[in-house]
C-alpha cells in the first residue's frame, strides 16, 4: 500500500467538511503523506509526490468500516504554496471530482505547480455517500448521519408517534406563531426543566395547560416535540436545528442544544459562518465557535466573506470583534 512508503507528516486540520494539511519542502525522491484524519465514517489519508508535477492522492484507511461501507466522494482539492516569496501567487484547484475510493491508487490528481517551499493541500468534500454494496443507490451521509440519533425501538417509536400526531390524550396546548399543537405535559416536563417548572407551579401555564411559543412555527415546534417524543425527522432536524438550538437554549434542554451543535459544525459555509460564529458566542457553544474560528482564520476563507465582514463588525457583540482581531493576529503571525 502507499501509505508504507516512506513520509513524512505535517500539520492536519479537519473543519466542517474540509481538511487542511501543511508540510515542508517537497523533493522529488521523497512522497509525503498526511497524519490520518476524520471525515464522515472514514479515516482518510491526503499523499504526494514530485516529478515534473505535484501528485495528489485522496485515499481511506483500509479498514474494515472502508471495506464493508466504501466511499463516493465528491470533492474538489486546493495546492497552495506559502512563504515563497511571490506575490499574487494563485493556488491551484481541482476540478470537482466523485469517485469510489478504496486504495490510494484510486484517485491521483496532478497539480501542476512549479514552486518550492511550504505548501497546503487542502480538501473540501462536498458529499460523502456509503456505496451500496446490495446494487441499492448510494446513500449520502449528510445530513443523516449527523443528526439525532433515537435509541427507541421501532414500536415505542411509533406509539410515540401517535400520542403526538394524534393526539392521544393530550393534555396541553402550544400557541405558536402560525397555529395551535397538541402535546402531552408528562412528556414535556421530563425532557425540560423549564416546562416541569410550569406545570409543578401555581403558573398560567399550569391553570390554563396552555404554553405560548410565538417565536417559533407550527412546523419548528412539531420538529422540536419530535425530538422530545423520540421520533424526530432528520430532515426536519436539519432545517429547522436553528430553531432548536434557541429553544433548547431556553428550555434548558442539555442534549438537543449539544445535537444541534455538533450538527452545525458540520456543514460551515461562506454563507452561513458569520451567523454561526454570532449564535456560537449568543448560546456559549465552544466547539462551534472554535470551528468558525478555524474555518476563517485557519483555512483563510475570511477572504470569501469580506463583503460581509464590515457590517458583521458593526453589529456583533465587541468582545467577539476582539477576540476576531486577535486570531486574525495569530494567523498572519503564523505565516
Amino acid at each position: 500500500m502507499y501509505r508504507e512508503r516512506q513520509r513524512e507528516m505535517g500539520e492536519t486540520k479537519t473543519v466542517s467538511r474540509f481538511a487542511r494539511w501543511t508540510f515542508e519542502a517537497l523533493s522529488t525522491s521523497c512522497p509525503k503523506q498526511s497524519e490520518p484524519f476524520q471525515m464522515g465514517l472514514w479515516t482518510w489519508y491526503v499523499a504526494v509526490e514530485k516529478d515534473q508535477t505535484m501528485y495528489v492522492r485522496l485515499f481511506p484507511e483500509p479498514n474494515q468500516i472502508a471495506k464493508e461501507q466504501p466511499p463516493i466522494a465528491r470533492f474538489r482539492i486546493k495546492v497552495e504554496a506559502i512563504n515563497v516569496g511571490v506575490e499574487n501567487l494563485v493556488p491551484h484547484v481541482s476540478p470537482v471530482h466523485e469517485r469510489l475510493l478504496r486504495t490510494s491508487e484510486d484517485f491521483i490528481w496532478s497539480a501542476e505547480f512549479a514552486y518550492h517551499g511550504r505548501f497546503t493541500v487542502e480538501v473540501e468534500f462536498l458529499d460523502l455517500k456509503i456505496c451500496a454494496t446490495n446494487g441499492d443507490e448510494p446513500t449520502s451521509i449528510w445530513p443523516c448521519s449527523y443528526g439525532v440519533k433515537s435509541h427507541a425501538s421501532q414500536s415505542s417509536r411509533q406509539c410515540f408517534s401517535r400520542m403526538l400526531h394524534e393526539s392521544i390524550h393530550a393534555d396541553v396546548t402550544i400557541n405558536t406563531a402560525d397555529g395551535v399543537v397538541k402535546a402531552h405535559k408528562a412528556i414535556l416536563a421530563a425532557s425540560s426543566p423549564v416546562f416541569n417548572s410550569m406545570f409543578l407551579h401555581p403558573l398560567k401555564e399550569k391553570e390554563s395547560s396552555t404554553i405560548e411559543l410565538e417565536d417559533m412555527s407550527v412546523d419548528s415546534c412539531m420538529a422540536l416535540l419530535g425530538y422530545l417524543y423520540g421520533t424526530s425527522d432528520e430532515e426536519d432536524f436539519w432545517k429547522h436545528r436553528v430553531t432548536l438550538l434557541g429553544a433548547a437554549n431556553k428550555y434548558g434542554i442539555v442534549d438537543l442544544k449539544n445535537s444541534c451543535e455538533e450538527s452545525l459544525t458540520k456543514d460551515i459555509n461562506t454563507e452561513n459562518v458569520l451567523d454561526r460564529l454570532q449564535e456560537a458566542w449568543l448560546y456559549q457553544l465552544d466547539d462551534l465557535k472554535k470551528a468558525c474560528m478555524m474555518y476563517l482564520f485557519d483555512f483563510r476563507k475570511i477572504y470569501d466573506v469580506s463583503d460581509e465582514i464590515d457590517i458583521f463588525f458593526k453589529q456583533a457583540d465587541r468582545e467577539l470583534v476582539t477576540k476576531m482581531f486577535h486570531e486574525v493576529l495569530g494567523a498572519w503571525k503564523v505565516t
